[in-house]
């Protein structure tokens, strides 16, 4: 296996393989990881759960600035170091309590933190060579290899053979380009600054409650920000601003968001609760009596800036031959809701495991088929979902004065507060991270059961096939998603079904197959049959009772290979 690109996605996929035994060489150009870009900031509870299953989700935890414990919440503000208009609690996925729904909360932490994990991880898979300082930079392929012309940085190039191809090389690399596949779509109407910043002593100033993100809205300059880690390091975006036709100041920016901090309300916020959050009157609001402890005056040293607009963009196909689109090569998803990098970690995940299912020997080739047919919807919908907040950002809020004291500000912070309610569906969207699904892949065996509605901003458990198995807390504390196992897993909820219907003829076929036998557990009614039959990626692929044929059903979840 070849994999092009080693950012997340090309990672992601590496270690899908890597860990089955797969050999991989993955071609990645940059030889470090930028922290001064640090890009993603949302690792989602779906990523989390294949990092638990990878064994790295305690090392990502382990490894990330802010702890889930530190907080949950995103906050609204007229500044930094001004008064709380709303927040919403819980966004991303984030929940420091165990929750029943999943395997494992979100977490918060830069892109480059999850890259180290992963990249520490691939090393130590004797399998997966790593070539950093290297680019793929021409593809070719018959009907029994792919070939790929690899540039080192020296300019001399080679040539590396492999049996299929992954293009992880995002946006700008040949991947897309060798295969006809072009990208459809639009971009965002309003461009945007991101800054990463040092301010010692800022975060002493803050009357506010910690925050995952700080979004400001004001008439001067409207954007988002937060804290990189618990030192003095921060990231901030502001958007509505256009490099192309201003020269913006950085520093100047991000003090405006920052806020003077002292006098500008003396009004309790807007009261109003969004979510499970309380306003700014309620815990952790500014309250009466002023808009922080005082002004910042310290140093904003500016790391970096990175000028950038927002793309909804989809690649018409995800395949050619044997070379496969994955993660950024294969769409451009916008940032809001955070979304980006796990839709490509997703990717890598669903080829990864079918690649190596094929290359074992124990699935048919037309199971690779059901790639695109599973994750190019997922895509779509997500850039749908994500595209809908482009106008909802902070600018949008932000037609009035905010600050000041007295009835007539309170009323302007309680209507922009209500208004900001309608954003409810970036910070909360459970239904898009948990219950995308592949109910109509050539892959899954439909049970002519109802496809529940999506509802991004709501996740409804549904054990149909196609969709992620409903997660459970065993009564030994475990995981459900832990007794699963690395190829097909039986799961038996009633002793009166027979698991032999599928081991049978699956341990025939040399199929990795494990037969988990719940029938003492007290598990909810939603699994809606006594046997269900789970992929290595956590999703259903039938269910249904010991007499059914057990031979047409590995036929379809496997690709017909007997």
């Amino acid at each position: 296996m070849l994999i092009a690109g080693g950012g997340p996605a090309g990672l992601a996929a590496a270690v899908e393989l890597g860990r089955r035994g797969i050999r991989v060489c993955v071609v990645e150009p940059r030889l470090t990881l930028d922290d001064d870009r640090p890009r993603a900031k949302t690792t989602s509870i779906r990523t989390m759960e294949h990092l638990r299953r990878w064994g790295l989700a305690d090392r990502l935890r382990a490894a990330a600035p802010l702890p889930v414990s530190w907080s949950q919440d995103v906050i609204f503000c007229t500044a930094l170091l001004g008064t709380e208009l709303t927040r919403f609690r819980n966004a991303f996925g984030l929940y420091a309590d165990r929750d029943e729904r999943l395997a494992e909360p979100g977490q918060q932490a830069p892109q480059p933190v999850v890259e180290r994990v992963l990249r520490k991880a691939v090393a130590e898979l004797s399998c997966v060579t790593f070539l950093t300082g290297h680019t793929v930079t021409a593809i070719g392929q018959d009907g029994r290899s792919v070939r790929a012309t690899v540039a080192d940085g020296d300019g001399s190039t080679s040539v590396i053979e492999a049996e299929y191809l992954l293009g992880c090389d995002g946006a700008g690399g040949v991947s897309r380009r060798a295969i006809g596949a072009v990208y459809t779509g639009s971009s965002g109407e309003r461009p945007n600054l991101s800054v990463v910043f040092r301010a010692p002593g800022l975060a002493g100033k803050i009357r506010l409650d910690p925050a995952v993100q700080y979004w400001v809205v004001s008439p001067e300059v409207s954007g988002l920000m937060g804290r990189l880690d618990l030192e003095d390091r921060w990231w901030a975006i502001v958007q509505r601003v256009d490099v192309r036709t201003q020269t913006p100041d950085p520093e100047a920016l991000v003090r405006s968001l920052v806020g003077a901090g002292a006098g500008a309300g003396a009004g309790a916020g807007a009261g109003a609760e969004t979510g499970a959050g309380a306003g700014a009157g309620g815990e952790g609001g500014a309250g009466a009596g002023g808009e922080g402890g005082g002004g910042y005056e310290g140093p904003v040293c500016v790391v970096s800036t990175d000028p950038w607009v927002a793309r909804m963009l989809l690649a018409d196909r995800y395949r050619s031959g044997r070379v496969f689109l994955v993660g950024d090569a294969a769409h451009l998803n916008p940032p809001w809701g955070g979304h980006g990098f796990n839709t490509c970690v997703g990717d890598a995940v669903n080829i990864g495991w079918k690649l190596a299912a094929v290359l074992q020997g124990w699935a048919g080739p037309a199971l690779l088929d059901s790639y695109e047919a599973e994750r190019r919807p997922v895509a779509a919908q997500t850039i749908a979902d994500s595209a809908a907040q482009e106008k909802l950002l902070a600018p949008s809020f932000a037609d009035r004065p905010l600050t000041g004291a007295g009835p007539e500000a309170e009323r302007r912070r309680a209507e922009t507060a209500a208004a900001l309610r309608a954003k409810d569906g970036e910070f909360h969207s459970e239904g898009l991270v948990l219950g995308y699904h592949y109910a109509a892949s050539p892959a899954v065996v439909d049970d002519g059961s109802p496809v529940p509605a999506h509802t991004p901003g709501t996740y409804h458990a549904s054990a149909r096939p196609g969709f992620r198995l409903p997660h459970a807390w065993l009564r030994d504390g475990r995981s459900l998603f832990d007794t699963l196992g690395e190829g097909l897993t039986l799961l038996r909820l009633s002793a009166a079904a027979d698991p032999a219907v599928l081991e049978r003829p699956a341990r025939a076929r040399g199929v990795p197959f494990t037969v988990v036998d719940l029938t003492g557990e007290s598990l909810p009614d939603q699994y809606g049959a006594p046997l269900l039959l789970v992929r290595p990626d956590q999703h259903v692929a039938w269910r249904g009772t010991g007499d059914a044929d057990g031979e047409r059903i590995l036929d379809v979840v496997l690709g017909a290979r007997r």
